[in-house]
């Protein structure tokens, strides 16, 4: 593995930047050629090229900083331009792509990074190329666009079509950047010009510091003060799963197009799309790519999660669960708890040598040993939390113990059995000399170990204690007689499997008693199977007596190794018994590179996570989580309820599963667009319970939707419905947000598909939401919160202003026509069920005054000024409409501290006008 070379930034900056981050100087000089094998792409001679990522401006966003650096040991390509709207639809299909209206030679935007990688593709495979990128499904939204993507693989060393990575980006932008020949949004006229419009820079580039903004193949993460070699990005995403865009754009003003900027105003997720983000085409592999990790560790492999939360929920009946095993390179023990999003692996770091996890009963603790089965040596266990630092360490104070089990007595107590030592079992004095034993354990303390019988019994003892098993070169078992348990002496130790070799047995926590292990090709395996096969190509199965009873086989290509049966109580309604096992997936070359879950129901098998060398897994599920109702299954578990399913999923989303937990009992429920989102704190109204459903796109059709079929159909104490009223976000066909907001969620086509439960299944739903907002800290969190996301920082009004849209949109009065009618729809039937609508317009940057533009979105002013005396029209034609106008044309009374961006409030802002909201709830309401 490739060492991090530490070196001073004040020696780099002689030679690479200067301390006023000047961007000259901050890279080497690179030869540069047209690439004459892939059309529209420039050959850069990277090779031993250098480049400072990042900033030490002390005003600059936190993951902009700090400094640093960055070396190549390898040439790339990078497209001329960003690819343009003719390139894109040479590879469009029926499906996907649609959403590209024309093909000429504007650069193709409003794209996810997902479309990005299926163009990347499909230009690699026209070419005769591998792909760089790899998945098992993809999900196209009813638009065209791609919103997802199962079990996503980026491999770095395949020649082929990509993105850039931000090192690669930065590299050749900082060889000629300038501003002044890009379109901004000072001459960029709210929209996108055709490609190279401005010229070519002198190394033949263009438009990377204007006209769109384009994504790079990198997780967002951080920088750390040293130098990196062919440094590839964050390995995952982390908590907030955040892609990086570079370069500006046509909204962005020409002050605030930065070299260093890594993103946009919201958080970029790979489904994120808008009009002002395309990308440009990278060809080359890197050979020898090197990630950062959160907490500045380099890093050569990644762990990759290949199951999303709802594959993993419609597998295992709940995402209440987690996986541990023991990433081989680095001897530590990493996990991936299902119930967060996104998933990622989070490797505990550590100085012990870590074999053989295995995880509490109640899924909060792993155990573990620092010896392995068929090594003769000292080992010790270890007890920790199940948490990103593995806090509250316990280790089992005797001279030697090895492979800890958890199991719960019949008296209830929890306790640990482990083995004196874990080597060949081959011969029966050696053997005889080991001991089985139990301890409990409780409040993070280790009781009194008790023996329970001789010989090493470390796949584990059954629930009744009247079976032991283990294989460390033979199979054995310990069984009790008749009357009696394991732990006496007239139990009987026994060879099962005709002596012939065998290893990683596991007993089955469940009363069925079957053992799986593997073997080593032996004739009576072959007998069963009925034909021979190679070392670990097989799992086999065992009943309560040794008989061979089930096997299953490894994927072509791999072998097994590390079974185990998989923890928990999931019973299907087919099998009373467990039907998951637990395992490695070896190579031919001997590399354990993925952990699968072998479901014994078909024999089907599906993959974990992949990796380099990653050993010994485990993997659990909470009984609690998991619905004993079979009037559940008169649902289609894949869709109904089914609404959150990461980081890339809509914000309506987030909110729908918590939703249905509380309606019963809401006063009030605020819709609209990212401004009510993060402005109207609903646990500070005073008025009575309070929940925000606004979401991110949104117009007031959207709003309408959600206020007819959800709010006003479910909410039975609703007395408010406070609506943004955002009239400059209008500018959108009729159907365009909804449709997004509807495309990637199947939860609320399901809805729609069952009339909204208005008549029935509501309790069903309301029940698989409880369950779900348990599994998921996200939606907890939403749930704790009712709804309110804040944005912090340092940003201000007087950060610019941005213009997304040409103002003159509202020339088309039929637009504005249908927002009108979808606000008079909302509160004609509001006032049906006695409810209240409450309109709010919500502050933008006042120096949108000295613009002909209302906002950041657009409109002419003056029609802005016509629809504000159409909506106080209406408060007198509807006894049951409000409206609040926090804007004022710009007059209004938010200070720069109070602003996050151009046109959304901070937190300190929602404050202030969620007061003023609720100041007129309790007015209206009789308070």
């Amino acid at each position: 593995m490739k060492q991090w070379i530490i070196l001073l930034f004040g020696v780099i900056c002689l030679c690479a930047c200067t301390t006023s981050d000047d961007y000259a100087l901050r890279s080497t000089n690179v030869e540069m050629d047209n690439d004459e094998s892939h059309e529209g792409l420039i050959y850069v001679h990277s090779k031993d090229g250098f480049v400072v990522l990042g900033t030490n401006r002390t005003k600059a966003l936190f993951n902009e900083k700090p400094k640093m650096g960055v070396r190549f040991d390898y040439d790339f390509s990078l497209g001329k331009h960003e690819v343009t709207r003719a390139e894109f639809s040479k590879y469009t299909t029926d499906d996907w792509g649609f959403f590209v209206k024309s093909s000429d030679s504007l650069p193709v935007t409003d794209l996810t990074y997902y479309d990005a990688i299926l163009y990347a593709n499909a230009r690699s495979k026209a070419e005769g190329y591998d792909t760089a990128y790899t998945y098992s499904s993809a999900l196209i939204n009813v638009d065209g666009r791609c919103s997802g993507m199962e079990a996503l693989k980026f491999s770095p060393d395949v020649d082929a079509y990509r993105l850039p990575t931000e090192a690669e980006w930065m590299l050749v932008a900082s060889q000629d950047w300038d501003v002044e020949k890009a379109w901004t949004q000072e001459n960029g006229m709210s929209r996108v010009h055709n490609v190279c419009s401005k010229g070519e820079n002198r190394e033949g580039f263009c438009d990377m510091a204007g006209n769109a903004m384009e994504w790079m193949n990198d997780w967002l993460g951080i920088y750390k003060d040293t130098v990196v070699y062919d440094y590839a990005g964050a390995p995952d995403g982390a908590l907030s799963g955040t892609r990086i865009v570079k370069g500006g754009g046509f909204t962005t003003p020409k002050e605030f197009t930065s070299f260093t900027s890594r993103g946009d105003t919201y958080d970029v997720v790979s489904n994120s799309h808008t009009v002002y983000v395309g990308f440009r085409i990278a060809f080359g592999r890197i050979p020898n790519a090197m990630w950062l990790s959160n907490d500045g560790i380099s890093v050569e492999d990644r762990l990759i999660p290949k199951i999303s939360v709802r594959a993993l929920r419609t597998l295992v009946g709940t995402a209440r669960s987690k996986l541990v095993f023991r990433n081989e390179l680095t001897h530590n023990l990493a996990f991936v708890d299902y119930s967060y999003a996104p998933q990622m692996a989070i490797e505990i770091k550590d100085t012990l040598n870590c074999f053989h996890p295995d995880i509490s009963p109640d899924g909060s603790l792993v155990a573990f040993s620092t010896g392995t089965e068929g090594i003769d040596g000292p080992s010790s266990i270890y007890v920790r939390q199940l948490t990103v630092n593995g806090d509250s360490l316990v280790k089992l104070d005797v001279k030697n113990a090895a492979i800890p089990r958890w199991r719960v007595t019949e008296d209830g107590d929890t306790v640990i059995v482990y083995v004196s030592n874990a080597g060949d079992n081959t011969s029966d004095g050696t053997f005889k000399s080991t001991s089985t034993w139990q301890v409990p354990f409780s409040n993070y303390h280790f009781g009194t170990p008790k023996k329970m019988f001789d010989g090493a019994y470390h796949g584990g003892v059954s629930y009744d204690n009247r079976l032991a098993v283990t294989g460390a070169r033979r199979l054995r078992a310990r069984i009790a007689d008749s009357a009696g348990v394991v732990m006496d002496d007239s139990s009987l130790d026994t060879i099962w499997y005709n002596e012939e070799q065998a290893c990683n047995a596991s007993l089955a926590k469940d009363s069925s008693k079957r053992t799986l292990f593997l073997d080593f090709a032996s004739k009576t395996g072959e007998e069963f199977i009925g034909h021979s096969y190679a070392r670990h190509e097989y799992i086999l199965i065992a009943d309560s007596t040794g008989k061979l009873i089930d096997s299953v086989a490894a994927p072509s290509g791999y072998t097994f190794d590390h079974t185990e049966w998989a923890l928990g109580g999931y019973m299907t309604t087919l099998s009373r018994y467990q039907p998951f096992i637990v395992a490695s997936l070896t190579t031919n070359d001997g590399a354990h590179e993925k952990i699968v879950l072998v479901n014994l129901m078909d024999h089907s098998i599906t993959e974990l996570i992949e990796g380099t060398e990653i050993w010994h897994p485990t993997f659990w599920v909470e009984k609690a989580s998991l619905i004993d109702d079979e009037k559940i299954n008169e649902l289609d578990r894949d869709s109904a309820a089914i609404y959150y399913e990461g980081v890339d999923s809509k914000l309506i989303a987030s909110k729908m599963n918590v939703f249905w937990n509380k309606c019963n009992y809401l006063k009030v429920v605020a819709l609209g667009s990212s401004r009510m989102s993060l402005g109207f704190i609903s646990n500070r109204i005073s008025y009575g319970a309070s929940f925000n459903m606004a979401t991110i796109p949104s117009d007031m059709e959207v709003s309408r939707y959600i206020a007819v079929n959800y709010a006003l159909n479910h909410c039975k104490k609703l007395k408010f419905l406070v609506v943004g009223v955002d009239f400059d976000l209008w500018g959108e066909a009729p159907g365009v947000n909804l449709s997004q907001n509807l495309g990637s969620v199947p939860g609320l086509f399901y809805d729609a598909n069952h009339d909204f439960w208005v008549d029935q299944g509501y309790d069903l739903l309301k029940k698989l939401s409880n369950r779900y907002i348990q599994e998921s800290s996200h939606l907890k969190f939403i749930s704790q919160r009712n709804g309110w996301l804040e944005y912090s920082g340092e940003r201000s009004w007087t950060n610019g202003i941005a213009l997304v849209a040409d103002s003159t949109w509202s020339d088309y009065t039929d637009l504005l026509k249908n927002g009108i009618s979808q606000l008079t729809d909302i509160i004609e039937k509001a006032k049906e069920k006695d409810v209240i609508v409450v309109g709010v317009i919500f502050p933008q940057s006042p120096y949108y005054k000295k613009t002909g533009s209302f906002g950041r979105h657009g409109m002419r002013r003056s029609h802005a000024i016509k629809l504000i005396e159409t909506l106080h029209d209406m408060e007198k034609d509807f006894s049951n409409f409000r409206l609040i106008d926090e804007n004022l044309m710009g007059d209004h009374d938010y200070s720069d501290s109070l602003a996050y961006d151009y046109d959304h409030l901070n937190g300190d802002g929602a404050y202030q006008i969620t007061s003023r909201i609720d100041s007129v709830l309790n007015q209206l309401g009789g308070k």
